[in-house]
Protein backbone atom coordinates (compact mmCIF):
# COMPACT_ATOMS: atom_id res chain seq x y z
CA UNK A 1 0.00 0.00 0.00
CA UNK A 2 0.88 3.67 -0.37
CA UNK A 3 1.69 5.90 2.43
CA UNK A 4 2.25 9.49 2.45
CA UNK A 5 4.87 8.88 -0.82
CA UNK A 6 6.53 5.75 0.73
CA UNK A 7 5.53 2.06 -0.10
CA UNK A 8 5.33 -0.32 2.77
CA UNK A 9 6.48 -3.90 1.32
CA UNK A 10 5.27 -7.44 2.69
CA UNK A 11 8.17 -7.39 5.11
CA UNK A 12 8.00 -4.12 6.16
CA UNK A 13 10.41 -2.37 5.10
CA UNK A 14 9.83 1.43 3.98
CA UNK A 15 11.27 2.50 0.44
CA UNK A 16 11.15 6.16 -1.38
CA UNK A 17 8.05 6.11 -4.52
CA UNK A 18 7.69 9.18 -6.94
CA UNK A 19 4.70 9.12 -8.81
CA UNK A 20 5.41 10.45 -12.06
CA UNK A 21 2.34 9.96 -14.43
CA UNK A 22 -1.22 8.22 -13.62
CA UNK A 23 -4.05 7.75 -16.40
CA UNK A 24 -7.10 5.52 -17.07
CA UNK A 25 -6.55 2.20 -18.76
CA UNK A 26 -10.32 0.94 -18.26
CA UNK A 27 -13.34 1.86 -16.95
CA UNK A 28 -12.35 1.80 -12.99
CA UNK A 29 -9.16 1.27 -13.80
CA UNK A 30 -6.20 3.64 -13.27
CA UNK A 31 -2.73 3.11 -14.46
CA UNK A 32 0.19 4.69 -12.16
CA UNK A 33 3.60 4.98 -12.74
CA UNK A 34 6.63 5.79 -10.13
CA UNK A 35 10.31 5.88 -9.66
CA UNK A 36 11.35 4.01 -6.28
CA UNK A 37 14.31 3.15 -4.43
CA UNK A 38 17.87 4.53 -5.62
CA UNK A 39 16.02 6.20 -9.06
CA UNK A 40 14.21 8.24 -6.93
CA UNK A 41 17.20 9.60 -4.74
CA UNK A 42 19.12 10.27 -8.27
CA UNK A 43 15.78 12.49 -9.71
CA UNK A 44 16.18 14.23 -6.19
CA UNK A 45 19.71 15.07 -6.67
CA UNK A 46 19.18 16.54 -9.80
CA UNK A 47 16.47 18.62 -9.27
CA UNK A 48 18.90 19.86 -5.97
CA UNK A 49 21.78 20.48 -8.34
CA UNK A 50 19.37 22.10 -11.29
CA UNK A 51 17.99 24.83 -8.65
CA UNK A 52 21.85 24.94 -6.91
CA UNK A 53 22.62 26.44 -10.48
CA UNK A 54 19.56 28.38 -11.13
CA UNK A 55 20.35 30.54 -8.12
CA UNK A 56 23.99 30.45 -9.07
CA UNK A 57 23.00 32.20 -11.92
CA UNK A 58 20.44 34.77 -10.31
CA UNK A 59 23.14 35.52 -7.59
CA UNK A 60 21.68 32.73 -4.96
CA UNK A 61 18.77 35.59 -4.30
CA UNK A 62 16.77 34.68 -1.58
CA UNK A 63 13.41 34.51 -3.80
CA UNK A 64 14.48 32.63 -7.00
CA UNK A 65 10.89 32.02 -8.50
CA UNK A 66 10.29 36.49 -7.93
CA UNK A 67 13.05 37.09 -9.37
CA UNK A 68 13.03 34.89 -12.52
CA UNK A 69 9.51 36.28 -12.89
CA UNK A 70 11.00 39.87 -12.91
CA UNK A 71 13.40 38.73 -15.75
CA UNK A 72 11.05 37.00 -17.77
CA UNK A 73 8.72 40.06 -17.50
CA UNK A 74 11.61 41.99 -18.54
CA UNK A 75 12.46 39.67 -21.24
CA UNK A 76 8.74 40.52 -23.08
CA UNK A 77 9.08 43.86 -22.60
CA UNK A 78 12.48 44.03 -24.81
CA UNK A 79 11.12 41.95 -27.00
CA UNK A 80 8.31 44.15 -27.29
CA UNK A 81 10.31 47.12 -28.15
CA UNK A 82 12.66 45.40 -30.74
CA UNK A 83 9.76 44.80 -32.60
CA UNK A 84 8.42 47.99 -32.65
CA UNK A 85 11.97 49.49 -33.80
CA UNK A 86 11.84 46.36 -36.54
CA UNK A 87 8.50 48.10 -37.95
CA UNK A 88 10.02 51.33 -37.83
CA UNK A 89 12.78 50.51 -39.57
CA UNK A 90 10.43 48.31 -42.01
CA UNK A 91 8.96 51.32 -42.69
CA UNK A 92 11.68 53.45 -43.52
CA UNK A 93 13.35 50.87 -45.82
CA UNK A 94 9.90 50.79 -47.72
CA UNK A 95 9.97 54.59 -47.95
CA UNK A 96 13.45 54.45 -49.55
CA UNK A 97 12.64 51.83 -51.70
CA UNK A 98 10.22 53.22 -52.91
CA UNK A 99 12.08 56.57 -53.72
CA UNK A 100 14.17 54.31 -56.30
CA UNK A 101 11.60 52.85 -58.26
CA UNK A 102 12.98 52.57 -62.03
CA UNK A 103 10.16 52.07 -64.35
CA UNK A 104 11.48 49.67 -67.27
CA UNK A 105 9.15 48.79 -70.18
CA UNK A 106 6.33 50.52 -67.83
CA UNK A 107 6.89 48.33 -65.09
CA UNK A 108 7.74 49.67 -61.68
CA UNK A 109 11.01 47.75 -60.92
CA UNK A 110 12.21 47.68 -57.01
CA UNK A 111 15.80 46.34 -56.66
CA UNK A 112 16.57 45.50 -52.83
CA UNK A 113 20.13 43.70 -52.10
CA UNK A 114 20.82 44.33 -48.23
CA UNK A 115 21.54 42.00 -44.91
CA UNK A 116 17.67 41.91 -43.68
CA UNK A 117 15.66 38.96 -41.93
CA UNK A 118 13.30 36.49 -44.04
CA UNK A 119 10.49 38.18 -42.42
CA UNK A 120 11.22 41.42 -42.78
CA UNK A 121 11.42 41.14 -46.73
CA UNK A 122 8.52 39.45 -46.64
CA UNK A 123 6.41 42.05 -45.07
CA UNK A 124 8.10 44.86 -47.34
CA UNK A 125 7.13 43.40 -50.11
CA UNK A 126 3.71 42.70 -49.32
CA UNK A 127 3.81 46.52 -47.89
CA UNK A 128 4.88 47.59 -51.49
CA UNK A 129 2.30 45.61 -53.18
CA UNK A 130 -0.22 46.78 -51.47
CA UNK A 131 1.02 50.42 -52.25
CA UNK A 132 1.28 49.63 -55.74
CA UNK A 133 -1.21 47.55 -57.34
CA UNK A 134 -0.16 47.71 -60.96
CA UNK A 135 3.25 46.62 -62.75
CA UNK A 136 5.17 46.15 -59.64
CA UNK A 137 8.25 44.09 -60.08
CA UNK A 138 10.04 43.74 -56.52
CA UNK A 139 13.25 41.65 -56.03
CA UNK A 140 14.96 41.20 -53.19
CA UNK A 141 18.65 39.55 -52.91
CA UNK A 142 19.48 38.86 -48.51
CA UNK A 143 21.52 37.89 -46.23
CA UNK A 144 20.79 37.07 -42.57
CA UNK A 145 23.24 35.05 -40.04
CA UNK A 146 25.37 33.98 -43.49
CA UNK A 147 22.19 32.37 -45.06
CA UNK A 148 20.97 34.07 -48.55
CA UNK A 149 17.45 34.96 -49.71
CA UNK A 150 15.88 35.62 -52.93
CA UNK A 151 12.55 37.38 -52.94
CA UNK A 152 10.04 38.13 -55.75
CA UNK A 153 6.66 39.69 -55.21
CA UNK A 154 4.45 40.68 -58.30
CA UNK A 155 1.47 42.74 -58.96
CA UNK A 156 -1.95 40.64 -60.03
CA UNK A 157 -1.53 42.47 -63.68
CA UNK A 158 1.81 41.23 -64.43
CA UNK A 159 1.18 37.89 -63.31
CA UNK A 160 -2.21 37.67 -65.67
CA UNK A 161 0.32 39.20 -68.47
CA UNK A 162 2.48 35.90 -67.92
CA UNK A 163 5.17 36.59 -65.33
CA UNK A 164 5.56 33.46 -62.72
CA UNK A 165 7.09 34.39 -59.41
CA UNK A 166 8.01 31.35 -58.49
CA UNK A 167 9.04 30.33 -61.99
CA UNK A 168 11.79 32.98 -62.17
CA UNK A 169 12.72 31.97 -58.51
CA UNK A 170 13.98 28.85 -58.98
CA UNK A 171 15.40 29.46 -62.22
CA UNK A 172 17.60 32.24 -60.55
CA UNK A 173 18.05 30.60 -57.16
CA UNK A 174 20.19 27.91 -58.83
CA UNK A 175 23.05 30.99 -58.31
CA UNK A 176 22.56 30.77 -54.51
CA UNK A 177 22.84 27.14 -54.33
CA UNK A 178 18.66 26.78 -54.04
CA UNK A 179 15.53 25.79 -55.56
CA UNK A 180 12.70 27.77 -54.04
CA UNK A 181 9.38 27.98 -54.77
CA UNK A 182 6.12 29.46 -53.47
CA UNK A 183 3.22 31.37 -55.62
CA UNK A 184 2.72 33.26 -58.69
CA UNK A 185 2.57 36.32 -57.51
CA UNK A 186 5.16 35.68 -54.49
CA UNK A 187 8.24 33.44 -54.01
CA UNK A 188 11.35 32.71 -52.27
CA UNK A 189 14.03 30.83 -52.02
CA UNK A 190 16.76 30.03 -49.30
CA UNK A 191 20.44 29.05 -50.27
CA UNK A 192 23.42 28.40 -49.21
CA UNK A 193 25.93 31.08 -51.89
CA UNK A 194 25.59 34.35 -50.87
CA UNK A 195 28.14 35.19 -53.16
CA UNK A 196 25.52 34.53 -55.63
CA UNK A 197 22.81 37.20 -54.32
CA UNK A 198 23.46 40.11 -56.49
CA UNK A 199 23.92 37.56 -59.83
CA UNK A 200 20.87 36.19 -58.97
CA UNK A 201 18.71 39.10 -58.78
CA UNK A 202 19.81 40.45 -62.12
CA UNK A 203 19.03 36.76 -63.74
CA UNK A 204 15.29 37.12 -62.03
CA UNK A 205 15.75 40.74 -63.85
CA UNK A 206 16.72 38.91 -66.82
CA UNK A 207 14.73 36.52 -67.14
CA UNK A 208 11.47 38.63 -67.24
CA UNK A 209 13.43 40.89 -69.90
CA UNK A 210 13.83 43.85 -67.38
Amino acid sequence: EFCGGTHVSATGNIGMVKIISESSVAAGVRRIEAYTGARVEELMNTIEDTLRDLKALFNNVPDLAGTIRKYLDENARLKKQVKGFMKEKEAQLKERLLKNVQEVHGVKVIKCCAPLPAETVKNIAFQLRGQITENLFFVAGTESEGKPMLTVMLSNDLVAGGLNAEDLVKEAAKLIQGDGGGQPHFATSGGKNPDGLNAAVDKVLELAGL
